[in-house]
């Protein structure tokens, strides 16, 4: 199961708002910006499928010191509205020139791209949908596939906002279907079982539920007993001493200002060691990491008040400052909150059932139409052993009239083709052949 990890400066291109930079004069022909080669992106894959060529523009618009201020003194919400777009206008013509290298290096991926799966289709005999096939690349201005402009950024940051915004829903139905599927097989299991190890297998299956669900109450994340917790046994610290600022600097482990999602989720280890170990059977670590990313959000939506999927050191102190960051009473693990229902959980048996049905079906037709072409190979083969046979008698009547020049070879050969069943002329007769009656 993948879970975004990493600093989100993919998110929107906003780390690259908190870079740290000295003002620079915006007088571009003082100094000409060395292009520099491209290394390996650095920063984590955020899973979109265009995540490599992302990480690339950023990486070069970084590089180009007025962009770079531009980036760092703009609002979240004129990013994602697309009007920092235009400050590309402004960044020098060498980065613009590798810009414009990696948009056609990203415009030919995609063109290998929909002609693979186009060829794959077709192959199938189905209809592409090549508008479908374009619309997965709305990161790009396919009308112009040369040159990087205004409008590609423009595009990048509001893919990257729309796609990002729904990259945690994605994962929660990925984990609702494994949870879903394990449940099915558990219960296909039981069918094939005799009715005493079928009730042993309940019995074990309710102790696994009720010892996974015995153990030491979680707090809630970001809550200051959560917190004080991580002072005390990960910092070694005095939790009377609990400094919510100094707190922060110690867990900035990059040290930007910024708790990014991955700092975050490092903050829960201590409350999800609670609940899960994996080496007890009952616990599943697929569901420990459905329930760090439920940690998350809970406290991005609780902290994260610019939506920037960053929480900065003003937002954490503000924080702190609410009531719910005296949160007391324990947080609600995934054994205490199913996430399917029993109607979710028919739904889905059907939807299996059904393809199953739709799988023995098409089994059934393809054993009937290699039945059907075993029938015609039969007919095929005795058709060629009775051409064979007949090849060979022609030889041997051609090799016995070499032998009698006098017989009538074209009527010889008539008799001996398949198919020809016509009986002879009355008083016919082949020569060399005795008659009766006659000497």
């Amino acid at each position: 199961m993948v879970i975004l990890k990493g600093k989100s400066l993919l998110l929107l291109l906003s780390l690259c708002l908190y870079v740290q930079s000295v003002p620079i004069s915006m007088d571009k022909n003082k100094e000409k910006p060395k292009e520099e080669e491209l290394g390996a992106p650095e920063s984590a894959d955020t899973g979109l499928h265009y995540d490599r060529y992302l990480r690339e523009v950023i990486e070069y618009l970084e590089k180009d010191p007025h962009f770079k201020e531009k980036l760092k003194n703009a609002d979240m919400e004129d990013i994602k509205q697309g009007k920092l777009a235009k400050e590309l206008d402004f960044v020098h013509h060498n980065f613009r020139t590798k810009l414009d290298e990696l948009k056609r290096e990203e415009m030919n991926r995609l063109r290998m791209l929909l002609k693979a799966k186009h060829d794959i289709q077709e192959g199938d005999g189905r209809t592409v949908d090549h508008q479908a096939l374009l619309r997965q690349f709305e990161h790009l201005n396919h009308v112009n596939p040369h040159t990087f402009e205004v409008d590609d950024l423009d595009r990048l940051i509001k893919s990257a906002t729309k796609d990002l915004e729904n990259f945690d829903k994605g994962q929660h139905d990925e984990f609702k279907r494994y949870e879903l599927m394990k449940e099915h097989e558990r219960r296909e299991r039981l069918k094939k079982m005799s009715e005493e190890d079928r009730a042993k297998e309940e019995q074990h299956y309710e102790e696994m539920k009720k010892k996974h669900a015995d153990h030491p109450k979680v707090n809630h994340p970001g809550s200051q007993d959560q917190l004080k917790e991580v002072w005390q046994e990960s910092d070694g610290l005095d939790p009377q001493d609990f400094d919510p600022k100094t707190f922060f600097k110690m867990h900035d482990t990059n040290d930007d200002g910024f708790f990014d999602e991955s700092e975050l989720e490092a903050l829960f280890t201590k409350e999800l060691e609670k609940v899960y170990d994996p080496k007890n059977e009952e616990d599943d670590m697929v569901e420990m990491e459905e329930e760090r990313l439920r940690m998350r959000e809970h406290v991005m939506n609780e902290v994260d008040t610019d939506k920037d999927r960053l929480v900065s050191l003003s937002e954490f102190m503000a924080a702190t400052n609410k009531d719910e960051f005296l949160e007391k009473d324990e947080w609600q693990t995934l054994d205490q909150n199913n996430p399917y229902t029993d109607e979710e959980l028919k739904e889905y048996e059907q939807h299996l059932a059904n393809e199953a049905s739709d799988i023995s079906q098409k089994s059934d037709d393809l054993q009937k139409q290699r039945e059907e072409l075993e029938r015609k190979q039969e007919e095929l083969n005795a058709q060629k052993m009775g051409l064979q046979q007949a090849v060979e008698e022609i030889e041997r009547l051609k090799a016995q009239t070499v032998q009698q020049p006098d017989a009538p070879v074209a009527e010889t050969v008539a008799q001996v083709v398949p198919g020809n069943n016509q009986p002879l002329p009355p008083g016919h007769q082949q020569q060399g052949v005795p008659v009766p009656g006659h000497s």
